[in-house]
């Protein structure tokens, strides 16, 4: 199996999804990609302060309004109806990244903080001991785990970077770590995949809309193509456990929605009924907010490996 080297650079680099986009690369199902990225706002340094820094020349362009993605690589033989599976070999940050809470959302206003002026966070990142540091001496532990991966929709036009959809993008989900393994259904051919916006380290809901925001030195995927697999939203096996995803405007909406997917899988995976699935879901699933921020709101359920004895 080939392994291909992508990094940011202008026919790498873009800020939307598109099916119209054509591929930087197209691979064999089983070969891997090992790229580096930009952080979210396609930034080429640190924050000194929280002034402006030099972003990639790139990045005013009309396509280019949302976070920095590298890609798209399409697949040979992927169609819709298939599935992507992709495996996270390595997730390895750079040196720096930043957070911070300001201008103005409902969050914002509802909280009390919308007059407030912004609170930014620099981050220094020690990745062999996977501790940030910040410039007012926070210290916490790293977990690093890419933001946003996934396909453009079987729709004209150009598509914003912002919302997670049933083929992948911003799905900030921190459980999808080094080990982890995702499965996005194909939306169209080739699947045309994209990744960016590290994270070095978010809590569920990714309240403020920032988490350490960072550039990557790594990101190795390996891709798979799956035709045994007949999904409508992603699903993860990751080191916390198999992962079914729901993402709706409403989050009650967007809960059901993962529920209904943990449940298939419950039933794949022990042939349990689905009423059987249910009753044992309420004691060993867990339902999380996987971010409230994007608009389109994200819920994971959780089912642990070791849920069950036997």
């Amino acid at each position: 199996m080939a392994t291909y080297y992508i990094e940011p650079q202008k026919q790498t680099l873009h800020g939307s999804f598109s099916k119209s986009f054509k591929p930087i690369v197209t691979i064999n199902s089983g070969d891997s990609v090992r790229y580096s990225t930009l952080d979210a706002l396609w930034g080429i340094e640190p924050f000194k302060t929280t002034d402006n820094r030099r972003v990639f020349e790139t990045k005013g362009l009309k396509q280019n309004s949302g976070h920095a993605l590298c890609g798209p690589i399409a697949i040979n033989g992927a169609k819709p109806g298939m599935v992507l599976m992709i495996k996270i070999n390595e997730i390895r940050p750079a040196s720096w990244g930043w957070s911070f809470a300001g201008g103005s959302n409902q969050f914002k206003r509802r909280l009390g903080l919308e007059e407030q002026d912004g609170y930014h966070l620099n981050w220094e990142l020690d990745t062999k001991n996977m501790i940030g540091i910040s410039q007012f001496n926070h210290q916490v532990s790293l977990s690093p785990f890419m933001g946003t991966m996934g396909m453009p929709p079987n729709e004209p036009g150009i598509h914003s970077t912002i919302p997670p959809r049933f083929c992948g993008g911003n799905i900030d989900c921190k459980e999808l770590v080094e080990e982890s393994i995702l499965y996005l259904p194909i939306p169209i051919s080739g699947g045309l995949f994209s990744v960016g916006d590290g994270h070095a380290l978010q809590g569920d809901g990714e309240v403020s809309t920032q988490a350490i925001e960072c550039p990557m030195d790594v990101v190795d995927l390996t891709f798979t193509l799956k035709d045994d697999l007949n999904l409508s939203m992603p699903r993860a096996n990751t080191p916390a456990g198999w992962i079914t995803f729901g993402f709706y405007d409403d989050l009650d909406e967007a809960c059901l929605i993962a529920l209904d997917g943990m449940l298939d899988l419950m039933e794949e995976l022990y042939g349990f009924s689905r009423k059987e699935a249910y009753t044992l879901a309420s004691l060993t699933v867990n339902m999380r907010i996987t971010q409230i921020v994007n608009g389109t709101k994200g819920v994971h359920a959780i089912l642990p490996h070791d849920a069950f004895i036997n």
